[in-house]
């Protein structure tokens, strides 16, 4: 009987129902899926809206649209403020390109791909013009890639020609690059070009700035306009193919997202073979009015900060490492000018923002982008500043994200929309392979909140898989700017006898300790499998021409030191 009783009131328990607690939880989590459901069919459904508006205005070449720009804010407009003081006026723009242009066609056929290997400059920017005007194509050659990846690129994009300049050539020391390229392809002198323009092409140019459509040739929306090399951060740089119309809509999709005021002036230091330096540091002022300083190299760090008060420039683009070094350089007032230092390539330091409000004023809007992209796909908003993600995505670009295997929360990121690439350049047919769909997938993990607000996880590639869980190397790396915030850390994956992989920390910090690290992580509730296994000492984070991390070259010096570790125990031992 007693047992009965049991049986029974067992069965009573369970037909009770669930405590308060746990429907109250239930309902807040069923409510918060909606919301999430909601919020990402709305905005679905803007970046189709916005993607038919932008895709409106992008059915122009980058030329024209230069053009349309001399025409709506004037011809005598300064469009470029050289370092040395020299402005350049939108009517100089226009009518260097078109005597470049004829120049160019000498020696170049339409449709070619014509290698330009030349610093951030305004006549950077003139001569790829210049080559857009008789629909060439300008091949960016990035100058600190080094002998084997240009003669990559050389082939890949099949270029025998390439437009460089002497005292470029002079000043960055490039001469030996310069002679080996010469075995590959024809090299073709700026100077020169310029000292040979006869009276044909001064007339070209000067009928072509009042009535372009008497002397252009006719370019296609959808035609190449550039080929950019990918930074190879991680391996072989691809060459990536972007049309004028993909140019132009990513110059009217930041347009449409990121307002300013009429009298900025925009200081560029970051290279034009590099999409970020490309399409956001030059063409975006070009075409939306805005006078810049396109400036050499991002290497001077001295230099650039009193640069930027000589021009009273108010928007700045770099890297984080690149803005960090300026500010640790600049002196007392040298930054004050500055409103906005926009971001990209690689994430922004907590220690970055505040050393800017703190000690200069101004505020760092971070984005994100791809080279594919041409490249901005997200950026933060002046007034709506996220810190911890890079703000909104672009109008006109859709995004889906699938999930990864052993990661919770976001997922990887796949993009859409009329400001991604045509393709990528195959080496062995120079054919176009376009992205499946039109989808470009990043590799990057991501989040993609109620509001919209984009959160980077990390590159999958940047994912250790450590006894079967996956730790992000940008977490890492984010730690250890906590613990040592005046140094530079980067982190790599080596391989791990017991547990699959480990991280390894290399680090600017003179005297690196990881159980600092390891006590910061366990008072901050940071798993310990993202405290890196060893913590090495370098002297300096190797950079790619673009400010990221070169990871390649940082992986090779953490296998030569721990080597050099592992045979000392060994000498030690016997």
């Amino acid at each position: 009987m007693d047992g009965a009783q049991a049986v029974d009131q067992n069965k009573v328990n369970e037909d009770e129902p669930a405590p308060v607690e746990d429907k109250v939880k239930a309902k807040i989590e069923a409510a918060d899926k909606r919301e999430e459901e909601a919020a990402k069919k709305a905005r679905e459904e803007a970046a189709k809206r916005s993607r038919r508006r932008i895709w409106a205005r992008s059915r122009s070449t980058v030329f024209s649209k230069v053009v349309e720009a001399k025409n709506k804010f004037g011809a005598s407009k300064i469009a470029f403020s050289e370092p040395e003081g020299r402005e350049i006026s939108y009517q100089d723009v226009v009518r260097g390109a078109f005597a470049l242009g004829n120049a160019f066609s000498k020696f170049t056929k339409r449709g070619e791909n014509v290698g330009v290997l030349l610093p951030t400059s305004a006549g950077g920017i003139i001569t790829i013009l210049g080559l857009h005007c008789d629909g060439r194509v300008a091949a960016m050659l990035n100058f600190t890639a080094g002998e084997k990846a240009l003669f990559s690129a050389l082939e890949t994009a099949d270029i025998k020609h390439i437009i460089t300049s002497s005292k470029f050539i002079e000043i960055a020391q490039l001469e030996p690059l310069v002679d080996a390229l010469s075995s590959k392809a024809q090299i073709h002198i700026l100077e020169d070009i310029k000292e040979g323009l006869g009276g044909g092409d001064k007339a070209r140019a000067a009928i072509g700035e009042k009535l372009p459509f008497l002397v252009r040739r006719g370019v296609k929306p959808d035609s190449p306009a550039v080929i950019l090399f990918t930074s190879g951060t991680e391996g072989k740089p691809k060459g990536v193919v972007l049309t004028h119309a993909n140019l132009v809509a990513n110059v009217e999709q930041v347009m449409s997202h990121v307002q300013l005021e009429p009298e900025d002036v925009f200081f560029n230091p970051l290279p034009i073979f590099h999409s970020y330096g490309l399409t956001g540091g030059s063409l975006f002022p070009l075409i939306g009015g805005h006078k810049q300083v396109a400036y050499p190299s991002p290497l001077h760090v001295k230099i650039i900060p009193e640069m930027i008060k000589r021009h009273e420039a108010t928007i700045l683009f770099g890297t984080d490492t690149f803005v960090t070094r300026y500010l640790k350089q600049a002196k007392p007032g040298a930054l004050s000018t500055l409103r906005y230092a926009v971001c990209g390539a690689e994430k922004v330091r907590d220690e970055t923002r505040n050393l800017a409000r703190r000690k200069f004023g101004f505020s760092v809007l971070e984005g994100y982008g791809a080279t594919e992209a041409a490249p901005v796909v997200a950026v933060n908003q002046p007034g709506d500043i996220r810190p911890g993600t890079v703000g909104k995505v672009l109008p006109g670009i859709e995004t889906r994200i699938e999930p990864v295997e052993g990661l919770s929360g976001g997922g990887r990121l796949y993009v859409r929309g009329p400001n991604i690439m045509a393709g990528y350049l195959d080496p062995e047919t120079k054919e176009v392979i376009p992205p499946e769909g039109g989808w470009h997938d990043t590799g990057d993990v991501v989040t993609i909140d109620g509001g919209g607000y984009v959160a980077i996880r990390g590159r999958i590639k940047r994912f250790a898989k450590i006894s079967g869980e996956m730790v992000s190397l940008a977490v890492v790396e984010n730690c250890a700017s906590v613990v040592w915030p005046d140094a530079v850390h980067a982190a790599v994956i080596m391989p791990d006898p017991k547990k699959g992989e480990q991280i390894i920390l290399l680090t600017e910090e003179e005297d690196p300790n990881r159980s600092e690290l390891l006590s910061w992580a366990q008072t901050h509730g940071v798993p310990e499998l993202a405290v890196p296994k060893k913590v090495l000492h370098v002297e300096d984070i190797p950079v790619l021409g673009t400010g990221k991390v070169d990871y390649v070259t940082l992986q090779r010096k953490a296998e030569e030191l721990i080597a050099e570790a592992e045979e000392h125990q060994k000498q030690a031992a016997e």
